[in-house]
């Protein structure tokens, strides 16, 4: 590990471990006490020793994306996967019902918001000893997938429960699909969201096929907006309260930690680069960029500068401007010289993580103690 430590590349991508484990425990504790079950959305970071502690801490499931995430996450040993998304191609339909069919403990669940959706999955299933498990995907206008009304959710469930190789489990909706901020007109958007996806869950509740329904959310923006609006017992039997939050585990700097009202969460990720240039005073260039950085929902915030010993500079000031390639331009820098380490924050984990095949782990104290993978290969298209 020694070698580890002094050798590493930069920049690097690093994960504080203890605060890792610590916002998983937060979570985990909240769900519990508010009687919903965890399925973390792991696209966020696709990466085993994470998931397999949030799993340790009383996850029942995992949530992917694409049909290549429900390939990587079974071969991980996962066995209830919900897929949060559609799947209109036969050749993805066809691995799933082939996963099914080869393992009767696995369980995997796909959204689904058309007729069109449904037909294509009723012809890959006709026949399949295992039914496709289906969640009507609830959206918001001007949102991404997911129906609009209640009619039209309807009109899918009747089609999903009319195909023999379909069966109809349960309702979904994501909530984060408005900006990310707690001011009253996002929170109305929210809850309106939130509302129309329990009135479709409560209209469809003698159509489930099924005797533990799922009523699912996302939950990593707005985990106490979403508990306001879970269904009752009385009104649908059975409910199983599904959230699918995933950027929880390492919180951030940015997006989450100004909206998610979790007490506890500790931004985990950082970036560490060098200062490559000095070409101007106050203005330095570090050595990352936008192949390194997050930059979907806000610049990277300067954190902290070490000498290239590894001394805190604690006088030491800049702002990130903008981001190249592979170079990140500071302005307003002081106490800041070339070859000295700047410590990025990290605007949107969902983003980061994608952009390293592996990464340093941390303890609380800063000193690199593993190194860990992240998988976010596609499958050849050959197959």
């Amino acid at each position: 590990m020694e070698n580890l430590v002094n050798e590493s590349a930069y920049p690097q991508l690093r994960l504080n471990v203890s605060a890792l484990e610590r916002n998983i425990s937060i979570m985990a504790a909240w769900c519990r006490e508010r009687n919903v079950v965890l399925a973390p959305h792991v696209k966020t970071t696709m990466s085993a020793p994470i998931i397999e502690r949030q799993i340790a801490a009383g996850a029942v499931g995992v949530t992917v994306a694409t049909v290549d995430q429900v390939h990587t996450v079974l071969e991980w040993g996962h066995r209830n996967v919900f897929v949060a998304n559609q799947v209109v191609d036969s050749y993805g339909l066809g691995r799933i019902r082939a996963w099914l069919e080869a393992d009767p403990a696995q369980i995997i669940r796909i959204f689904a918001d058309s007729k069109a959706a449904v037909a294509v999955a009723a012809s890959v299933f006709d026949g399949s000893a295992r039914p496709l498990e289906m969640l009507i995907d609830v959206g918001t206008l001007a949102g991404r997938t997911g129906v609009r009304s209640i009619a039209e959710a309807r009109e899918v469930a009747a089609a999903i429960t009319a195909a023999p190789g379909l069966r109809l489990v349960g309702v979904a909706g994501y909530e984060g699909v408005v900006p990310n901020s707690r001011d009253a007109i996002n929170l109305d958007a929210v809850d309106h969201h939130c509302q129309l996806v329990h009135d479709t869950y409560v209209d469809l509740a003698g159509q489930f096929e099924t005797s533990a329904p799922i009523f699912s959310m996302g939950g990593s923006a707005f985990p106490d907006r979403v508990i306001e609006f879970l269904p009752s017992a009385a009104a649908v039997p059975g409910t199983v309260n599904v959230l699918r939050s995933g950027c929880y585990a390492t919180h951030d700097h940015g997006t989450y930690a100004g909206v998610n009202p979790l007490p506890g969460l500790t931004a985990a990720l950082t970036v560490r680069a060098l200062i490559l240039s000095a070409p101007e005073d106050g203005l330095v260039v570090a050595g990352a960029g936008k192949r390194d950085l997050p930059y979907d929902a806000g610049l990277p915030p300067f954190l902290a500068a070490y000498t290239a010993a590894g001394v805190e500079k604690p006088d030491a000031t800049a702002t990130v401007h903008k981001l190249f390639d592979h170079h990140a331009v500071l302005l307003g820098a002081e106490g800041l010289a070339v070859t000295d380490i700047v410590e990025l924050g990290i605007s949107h984990p969902c983003s980061a993580f994608d952009r390293w095949p592996e990464y340093l782990v941390t303890d609380g104290s800063g000193a690199v103690v593993d190194l860990w993978r992240t998988d976010f290969h596609r499958e050849s298209l050959g197959g």
